[in-house]
């Protein structure tokens, strides 16, 4: 049986009424930036979500570089500490803003932000927290948000792997000015390119988000801050506008086929699930596994996707050298890389695919831990 890491076209077969819908009403107006699909969008995206304001921008990343620069930080080369597992486009939208990204270990459960670690190693020029809801759980936001004000701090949120999850119960709106997200084509909410948006409850907050993204822009040709041209196309508003309505069903399929996973893999000590919490939407179903590149190879060869996420930390990665760390700074983040795998997950995938690709991983230590090839 072939498994893909991600598989998009029952979720478009499922929605194809209503993007199709929206498609023809697209090519009715001939309006194909910032028009009729983008604006509902942004609506709808805050209503579900719990927030005031939705501003679709162009990507994940600009979500978050807009989010810096939105709330002051802009050109600052001011310090923005986020932990050193998670993408490198976090860390690359730190730079985009104009400040400096410096580098916390994670938790050695949750691979989530460790606040102690974090709290360590908080400066002088440290301005912002950039918490990442990593693998589609919300890191706990009261005891960051109560830290945040202790000191003077910005928070800011990296969501873009967290679509509709919560913390605490609340909207995550409610512990921060701005909370970025991605809509790539992998993503519970994906569209079918790159997309982003940020969500905040602050009025003012959504106006310069609004003009930083369309090149400083408020009426007319006239650009009057520095900004940059980042804008959500109205065709994967078409898509996106179409697939928000089943976005509670699919989370609520991938947490079902995570449970599945979690019994599946249950009777294989070789294998552990990153720890998740009730409210994880399970963006990706991420195990720490012994012989983890050797397991990949072994199920490559059974036609089974996987991935990294991610295989090197930050504070090791060249681009960000600037944060002045070496190996060894961040134990906790550098062994998980070591470890972690993520298997194939999607909504509407079966339940035989599931059982399938656990039946490959403990074949696979069957046969390794009787030292066969």
């Amino acid at each position: 049986m072939t498994v893909p890491m991600v598989d998009l076209r029952l979720l478009l077969a499922a929605t194809e009424p209503a993007w199709r819908g929206n498609l023809e009403r697209l090519f009715e107006r001939m309006q194909f930036v910032l028009g009729e699909q983008v604006a509902a969008f942004e609506q709808e995206l805050a209503d579900a979500w719990g927030a005031g304001f939705a501003v679709a921008v162009g990507s994940g990343t600009a979500a978050l570089e807009l989010s810096l620069r939105a709330v002051g930080l802009g050109e600052s080369g001011a310090e923005v500490l986020l932990p050193a597992l998670t993408s490198p486009f976090t860390a690359q939208a730190v730079l985009a803003a104009g400040c400096r990204p410096r580098f916390a270990d994670v938790d050695a459960g949750t691979l989530l932000l460790d606040i102690e670690d974090a709290a360590a190693r908080i400066r002088k020029r440290t301005a912002a927290l950039l918490p990442v809801h990593l693998y589609g759980q919300a890191r706990p936001l009261s005891g960051l948000s109560g830290m945040a004000r202790r000191l003077g701090l910005e928070l800011l949120q990296d969501a873009c792997q967290a679509h509709g999850a919560q913390s605490g119960g609340r909207p995550l709106t409610r512990y921060s000015p701005a909370v970025a997200y991605s809509f790539y084509p992998t993503k519970n909410l994906p569209c079918l390119g790159d997309g982003g948006a940020v969500l905040t409850d602050s009025r003012p907050v959504a106006l310069r988000l609004r003009r930083l993204r369309d090149g400083g822009r408020r009426d007319g040709q006239v650009s009057r801050v520095r900004a940059v041209n980042s804008r959500l196309d109205e065709m994967q508003a078409c898509y996106l506008r179409a697939f928000l309505p089943k976005l509670a069903e699919w989370n609520a399929d991938r947490t079902r086929l995570a449970a599945l996973y979690d019994e599946a893999l249950a009777d294989c000590p070789e294998v552990r699930p990153v720890v998740r919490g009730a409210g994880s939407v399970c963006h990706l179903y991420v195990v720490r596994a012994a012989r983890r590149d050797r397991l990949r190879q072994h199920l490559a060869k059974h036609g089974i996707m996987t991935g990294v996420h991610y295989p090197i930390p930050l504070h090791l990665q060249p681009a960000f050298a600037v944060a002045g760390m070496k190996r060894g700074d961040l134990p906790v983040a550098e062994r998980a890389c070591r470890e972690i795998v993520s298997l194939p997950l999607w909504p509407y995938m079966p339940d035989s695919a599931v059982a399938e690709v656990a039946e490959r991983v403990r074949e696979f230590y069957r046969r390794t831990d009787r030292g066969q090839k």
